[in-house]
């Protein structure tokens, strides 16, 4: 069994900054990805940024610039650093973990931590 758990999310002024950190403990292999998505009230839920265990980042469009994504292999650990934030960068926040073993895939996800962006 996998656990993801988030923490870092809060309420924060527009231009300001948030550090989101994601663990995930069990039984994960040496290669894999993690991730961070994003859901907004009515929206679909979207890929964020995500780092692979090589260190390979791909980050969305609209993020490319101010977030950061930063991974520590031995810990299956993940940051996210959130920068220059904007009213519509409010969401929850969720981590993801997931990886391919031959024809097999698995992805567990976190509860989310919530961040408002608000004057």
């Amino acid at each position: 069994q996998v656990h993801v758990a988030e923490s870092g999310g809060g309420l924060v002024q527009p231009g300001g900054s948030l550090r989101l950190s994601c663990a995930a403990s069990g039984s994960i292999p040496s290669t894999s990805t993690m991730a961070w998505y994003r859901q907004a009230p009515g929206k679909q839920r979207e890929l964020v940024a995500s780092i692979t265990t090589g260190g390979a980042t791909n980050y969305a469009d609209s993020v490319k610039g101010r977030f950061t994504i930063s991974g520590d292999n031995a810990k299956n650990a993940v940051n996210l650093q959130m920068n220059s934030l904007k009213l519509e960068d409010t969401a929850v926040y969720y981590c993801k973990v997931e990886w391919g073993v031959g024809w097999s895939y698995s992805h567990y996800w976190g509860q989310g931590t919530q961040v408002t962006v608000s004057s």
